[in-house]
């Protein structure tokens, strides 16, 4: 069953009804509509389609003799999905695997590919039959730019060097006409090309200052024509671990373009014993709030030393693993990472892209884990079935953010508390759009109160042009093969400077 509209006399109501004895948060939110901060870059909105699991096989590539209807071998049904939210970016072809993946074996009629083992991903044969041309259909057909991670781990800077000027050059160089004679005479583009992935665990268990000098070989060799330059990533840290981004921003000054991070949220803190995704309490509601919400402090430390260490702002902080991640469920494969998605997940999200924004003028891409079928995913399949999650409608109501200008606001809330932690019960973002429009987002951390919003804009804000919003009866309600549209964003309508937030809900306005 779909959710119900909400207008202010009903969730008045419902607060009524339902939490008569709670106490509402109180939120007060102020700017001058007038000041300007820095651009959201839509590259923040980027997603991850690493070779794990059914993330590309059975989820994005079905090939192109398959019953389901797709395009150059790719579901359309997914593809349009994607297309919809507008993805700005893809990473491929890892993560973990990437530092395994020799580009080679990904090139040339599909039937003489190689059939590899993925010993990262449940030691499953890898058959290559989604390579460099494929994963450059893919891009084509989402509308979104590329992400690449080149391996360092079990590669040589001559091959991450000839994958580069396989793709880029437009010379009548050996490598060039051989990915003509595979099918594509104009060179392609990449954004974004990662040194390694991951260096201090599953690429290369290395130091920081091993990892430099490595560094420095490999994109020495990386050479690209005129106008193709690529943004050069270095593998940084995670968690609270601030070293990679100390001694990369201190000794690489030349050729780097930003430094990446991971971090997962773990209900639990415990990689043996992470939590359901689908069966959890409103304890382990706060615990996954609390922890998702570390993002923050782990995004100023680093962004303190880029700060000191990069004072003219040239290095971006790229955030391009990050998300939920639970226990594997009873009966599925543990390598593959499927996991159900519900109301949590989508909540994780928009406080995540919410700290994003408020840390635009350094974090200028991230990457959500992953894309289909993987962890925290926009999209699940089985089959020729398909399934919006309730993460891709936060995408959806979001995408409005994509290059706007952040405006800088103060939000005084009071706080979302238990056993003895507690972190701001409401999280918000504020921004012009391209379109020239105001929006804002709000979000309630609390799965059980609601929150009281004054708006102090400007002289205050008469007129709520639209609004979204996307909540339930349910902490863990969740979109299934049965019921694929049981969580949906819904109507949001309220006409004055106070209203209610309802509790684990995300809101997305358009002001005037």
């Amino acid at each position: 069953m779909k959710q119900k509209v909400f207008t202010f006399s009903m969730l008045t109501a419902s607060l009524f009804a339902s939490n008569v004895f709670a106490a509402n948060h109180q939120v007060t939110i102020s700017a001058n509509l007038q000041d300007r901060g820095a651009v959201i870059n839509k590259d923040i909105y980027g997603q991850f389609a690493e070779h794990l699991g059914r993330g590309i096989y059975g989820g994005l590539w079905v090939g192109h003799d398959s019953d389901i209807p797709n395009t150059k071998g790719f579901r359309n049904d997914v593809v349009q999905a994607l297309r919809d939210i507008k993805v700005p970016l893809i990473r491929w072809p890892g993560g973990c695997f990437a530092d395994q993946y020799h580009w080679r074996d990904g090139i040339g009629p599909q039937a003489d590919r190689p059939i590899t083992i993925n010993s990262n991903w449940g030691g499953v044969d890898e058959t290559n039959a989604v390579g460099t041309h494929e994963f450059f259909d893919l891009a084509d057909l989402i509308g979104a730019e590329t992400y690449i991670n080149g391996n360092l781990g079990t590669g040589s800077a001559q091959e991450m060097a000839d994958w580069i000027e396989y793709i880029t050059s437009d010379n009548d160089s050996a490598l060039a006409n051989e990915r003509r004679a595979n099918g594509r005479r104009e060179p392609w583009e990449i954004k974004y090309f990662g040194i390694g992935n991951e260096a201090w665990g599953c690429g290369g268990n290395m130091n920081a200052d091993h990892y430099v000098d490595l560094y420095r070989q490999y994109s020495s060799a990386i050479q690209t024509p005129p106008g193709k330059e690529i943004l050069l990533v270095g593998s940084g840290g995670t968690t609270e671990d601030t070293q990679w981004t100390e001694v990369l921003s201190d000794r690489i000054h030349n050729d780097m373009d930003g430094i990446s991070f991971h971090f997962y949220t773990l209900p639990t803190d415990d990689w043996d014993n992470k939590g359901s995704a689908t069966e959890f309490d409103n304890t382990m509601w706060f615990h996954t709030m609390e922890r998702t919400y570390r993002m923050k402090t782990y995004l100023e430390n680093n962004i303190e030393i880029l700060d000191r260490n990069d004072p003219e702002g040239k290095l971006g902080f790229y955030v391009d693993e990050w998300g939920t991640w639970y226990d594997t469920e009873e009966g599925r494969e543990p390598g593959f990472l499927y996991q159900q998605n519900t109301l949590r997940d989508a909540v994780v999200a928009a406080v995540n892209l919410d700290l994003f924004h408020q840390y635009a003028k350094r974090v200028h891409m991230t990457n959500i884990a992953q894309m289909v079928n993987v962890l925290q995913a926009m999209i699940l399949t089985d089959g020729a079935e398909m399934v919006k999650t309730p993460t891709y409608y936060v995408y959806d109501m979001y995408k409005i953010f994509h290059d706007a200008t952040s405006i800088p606001f103060t939000l005084d809330t009071t706080k979302y508390a238990m056993d003895g932690k507690d972190l701001p019960a409401v999280s918000a973002s504020l921004a012009q759009g391209t379109d020239g429009r105001i929006y804002m987002a709000l979000v309630n951390l609390d799965p059980v109160n609601d929150a009281d919003i004054d708006l102090n804009l400007n002289g205050k804000i008469n007129t709520i042009l639209a609004g979204r919003i996307l909540t339930a009866d349910a902490i863990n309600a969740k979109n299934t093969f049965d019921n694929p549209h049981a969580l949906e964003p819904q109507p949001f309508q309220d006409w004055a400077d106070n209203f209610v937030l309802p509790a684990k809900s995300v809101v997305v306005l358009t002001l005037k």
